[in-house]
This record gives structure tokens, sequence and C-alpha cells, in this order.
């Protein structure tokens, strides 16, 4: 019988699968109340526990493993940094898509956004020829490629990706309209 070695990096690997799986219903990190979706539905995205937590009149609902573009989870500063923006939001547009399955638009950038930017600008954080971008949006994964998910893969330009089956629920749930926040980490009672 020959035995292979598991070097640490496979190890590591594993022991991540396993604790994003532990308790996951269906693998898929999503938990939900056993209530129906009531009334108006909003998301709550925390990008350090790498979470989309959506909420109804009633409460909390359910919550999907997300990932993001930049490995930074920094607020976006400006165009091409792939870095996901923070504030409130709005779904402002809602259609399948080619490549991601589903695409959910936020109106990225909102007036906050314009204000923090020229901040930036003013200070020389950013170049004064930097533009502020835009086309930031909730979308789903290549096909097949729902294990980026899993393996906290930040690929995007700076939006929020969810497994295939995930958005698909998603994309169900939310109306153009809802709110969207974005932030760095979470705060108490978020559950």
């Amino acid at each position: 019988m020959k035995v292979q070695k598991m070097t640490l990096v496979g190890m590591a690997a594993v022991s991540l699968l396993a604790f994003r799986d532990a308790g996951s219903k269906n693998s898929s990190h999503k938990r939900f109340f056993h209530h129906r979706i009531s009334g108006e539905v909003s998301v709550v995205i925390l990008k350090e526990s790498y979470e989309l937590k959506v909420y109804d009149q009633d409460g909390w609902y359910a919550t999907y493993p997300v990932v993001f573009g930049s490995k930074s989870l920094d607020d976006k500063m400006m165009e091409g940094d792939r870095k996901t923006p923070e504030g409130v939001y709005h779904i402002a547009s809602k259609r399948p898509h080619e490549k991601w399955d589903k695409m959910m638009l936020i109106d990225f950038p909102t007036q906050t956004d314009l204000e923090k930017f020229k901040e930036r600008k003013d200070k020389g954080l950013i170049p004064r020829n930097a533009k502020i971008g835009g086309g930031i949006a909730i979308h789903g994964t290549w096909p097949h490629d729902d294990m980026a998910v899993d393996l906290y893969q930040n690929w995007t330009n700076g939006c929020i990706a969810l497994k295939n089956e995930d958005i698909d629920e998603l994309y169900e749930l939310l109306p153009i309209g809802a709110q969207v926040v974005i932030r760095k980490e979470g705060n108490p009672g978020d559950e």
C-alpha cells in the first residue's frame, strides 16, 4: 500500500474547506431561518468575513459566501485598483450574464463615493488623472468555477462574486432598489 504525504499547503486547504463546510447546508455555507422571506429585503456584505447576509423585515434570513477583487480588502480608491467599494448602495439593474450567470449592478459611485474620491485626490492619495470607475456588481462565477469561492480566491475587478447556485437564489430575492451595504467588517448584533 502506497501512502502519500500531504503537504502543509494541502493540509491547510483541506482544513479551510472543512472549517467552511462545518454546519453548512449542502456545503455552500448557507444558513436559513425557518421562515419565508417577508417584507423589504436588504443585504449587508462583510468583506473581512467574506459573507453576504440577507435581511428581511423579520431579521437575518441567510448568509452566502462571497469573494472580491483585490487581496486587499480596503475601500475602493480608483478605477483599476480591483478593490470593492464600501458604503450604502442599491440594486440599480438585474440581468442574466453570458460569463457569470446573473448580474445585479449596484449604483456605484454615489455622491458619497464622489466626495471621498475628490478628498483623496486633494490629499494626494491617488493620482490627479485617476478616474473613479464604475460597473460594480454582485454576480456569479465562471461556469464550473464555484471552487474559487470555497478557496477565498479574490478574482474580480472589484465586484462581489457568489457561487452560481447562490446568485440564482439571491437574484430571485433581491428586487431592483434593494439596499446593499458593503463594509470591511461586521458590527456586533449583525445576526
